[in-house]
């Protein structure tokens, strides 16, 4: 059975069950703490109570790891740029996510076969956010499914309605009490 992908992911970086217990079902955790090495039993952790909520769970940057512990998937952040993953076995429903901030990393996203690609930073969160118009210029590039990411909060996510995007990923939008 082919998984679907995920319309709305969670990026964290520590554990708190009682505040993950609270998102819906149909959001997807990202976790990814480059301050720390990544601790397999805090995975593990992580991957039983997601299982148990019914929650997709992926780990950023440690592919290993993701198929090691048969998670749901891996995220590769920008910075990595290696294809040695294109020659790992994995599963049918295994979902590798990719991030990018402009075109050439969308090209090295494609050739590292992930499924959908998280393209940073579409609102002025940072001083390098691209905009809507830059944005939906660089979509034109790719036929992979595009997550938005980067500034989006409750004023501008009616805004990601105009672009042609099968999702959206966000930090701080899912810790305010008024998150979706």
């Amino acid at each position: 059975m082919h998984n679907k992908l995920p319309n709305i992911y969670y990026f964290i970086n520590e554990f708190h069950p009682n505040h993950i217990s609270k998102i819906n079902s149909n959001i997807s955790l990202i976790y990814r703490n480059y301050k720390k090495k990544t601790d397999e039993n805090l995975i593990k952790k992580i991957k039983y109570f997601c299982k148990k909520k019914r929650i997709k769970f992926f780990v950023s940057n440690n592919f290993k790891l993701a198929i090691k512990l048969g998670l749901d998937g891996v995220y590769l952040p920008s910075f990595n740029k290696d294809f040695r993953y294109n020659n790992y076995p994995l599963k049918k429903d295994f979902i590798i996510l990719g991030s990018a901030h402009n075109l050439k990393e969308i090209k090295i996203k494609e050739k590292q076969r992930v499924k959908a690609i998280f393209l940073s930073s579409i609102f002025r969160k940072k001083k390098s956010y691209l905009g809507i118009n830059k944005f939906k210029n660089l979509t034109r590039y790719t036929n992979k499914n595009i997550i938005a990411l980067g500034g989006i909060n409750n004023k501008n996510i009616k805004k990601l309605k105009l672009l042609n995007v099968c999702g959206y990923a966000g930090i701080n939008l899912f810790q305010k009490k008024t998150a979706p």
